[in-house]
């Protein structure tokens, strides 16, 4: 049987997660990603059984390696930012 990972192995498992899902350029993808990843991690908190988190560890892995790829492929076809996300500010010219 094996081990159940430790706390830090989860948390940094929670945060290469998090790190992946906002670095997605669409934003819907990227909000949904962030949502989904606390959700799922805020759920598996308490829980003491360890088999169940090997499970899951094991599970969230296969999953990290594929939002990182499909983050990648979203960078690479990226469209125009949406209202709702923040625009940089146009530089004003000066008439000088």
């Amino acid at each position: 049987m094996a081990a159940a990972p430790t706390k830090q192995a989860l948390q940094e498992l929670y945060s290469n997660t998090l790190r992946s899902a906002r670095a997605f350029s669409s934003y819907n993808f990227r909000q949904y990603f962030v949502r989904r990843t606390e959700t799922t991690f805020r759920d598996i908190e308490s829980e003491t059984d360890s088999a169940k988190l090997t499970a899951f560890y094991n599970d969230k892995t296969k999953e990290l390696e594929v939002l990182r790829r499909s983050a990648l492929v979203n960078q690479l076809y990226g469209g125009r930012k949406l209202v709702v996300e923040e625009q940089s500010a146009e530089r004003e010219r000066s008439d000088n």
